[in-house]
């Protein structure tokens, strides 16, 4: 029973673990500690949503968004990546809202799948919207 409650966890970790780290990185560390013990699935739903309620802060946007370039950054070309920091330097200025971000980074899913990163939350929850 205990492996399979980890191993639960596990899995909603790797859906949600962007959209945490987009909302706070102290609670994405927090969380990352708490799944190296025994971790029971609803404290750690608990958490995920404790950190969905926090308002949007640029600069943990940024942070996630730049973890998740790392999945492109070897195959992207040059002009994706200028595209991506402009997109990046847009959104700290206010300029755009992160949904910008999020449809370019589905845009680079097309060309150069990855179904971890297409199976985010974060990912996933801008497509649910556009689909309504």
């Amino acid at each position: 029973m205990k492996n399979r409650e980890k191993t639960e966890c596990e899995k909603l970790w790797t859906e949600e673990k962007y959209l945490v780290l987009s909302k706070s990185q102290n609670i994405y560390k927090q969380i990352r500690e708490y799944l190296k013990v025994e971790p029971k699935l609803e404290s750690l739903k608990e958490m995920i949503e404790a950190a969905k309620r926090l308002p949007e802060n640029r600069m943990e946007g940024i942070n996630a968004f730049q973890h998740i370039w790392g999945y492109f950054k070897k195959e992207a070309e040059p002009e994706e990546k200028i595209r991506f920091l402009e997109l990046i330097a847009d959104y700290q200025k206010e300029n755009i809202e992160q949904e910008a971000i999020i449809r370019y980074i589905q845009e680079l899913l097309l060309k150069y799948p990855n179904s971890y990163l297409q199976n985010s939350s974060i990912i996933k929850e801008m497509k649910n919207k556009e689909n309504r």
